[in-house]
């Protein structure tokens, strides 16, 4: 006797053209503001480490408003909830708007320099003010890199790192 019935598969999902379609949602959705504020700039979109990052640029001061580190993060907010609208999956895209990324880097790179003098010099632990937990990651990452130890602390906004030996 044979079995005549058939199961219906669940078709396969490229995780490539789930990040191409978000990386595309998302280019749009930034091309769209800048042509809501009248501003030119340029949309970049590369895929690292399974995560989407859109930078946007400009030759001249016109992005100056929108780089912010309150409005970038916002900005990057407002995209993620578009991608996700589209696509109903979580997004974890970065957005770069200017180099607001690098000059935050730059200064988280401060931070950590200096907090790692503060324990050298004697304290058992330096505490950094509350970020996100991108810049979180920043930090541990670079704080790693220095032979310390470093750990997230508090909750929702007042969420910070701590930096020991």
């Amino acid at each position: 006797m044979t079995d005549d019935t058939t199961t219906a598969e669940a078709p396969e999902v490229d995780q490539d053209e789930v990040e191409r379609d978000e990386a595309d949602i998302a280019g749009d959705y930034i091309e769209g503001l800048l042509d809501i504020c009248d501003l030119d700039g340029d949309i970049e979109i590369e895929e690292r480490g399974g995560r989407v990052y859109l930078s946007v640029t400009d030759d001249g001061e016109g992005l100056r408003v929108l780089s912010k580190p309150e409005t970038v993060t916002a900005l990057q907010e407002l995209t993620r909830i578009a991608v996700q609208a589209e696509t109903g999956e979580f997004s974890r895209l970065i957005l770069d708007v200017g180099g607001s990324r690098d000059a935050r880097a730059s200064e988280l790179q401060r931070l950590v320099d200096t907090a790692i003098e503060r324990v050298e010099g004697g304290s058992s632990s330096a505490a950094l003010p509350p970020m996100s937990s991108y810049e979180r990651k920043l930090v541990h990452d670079l704080v790693a890199e220095k032979g310390f130890h470093s750990e997230s602390e508090g909750e929702g906004r007042d969420r910070h790192t701590v930096v020991t030996r």
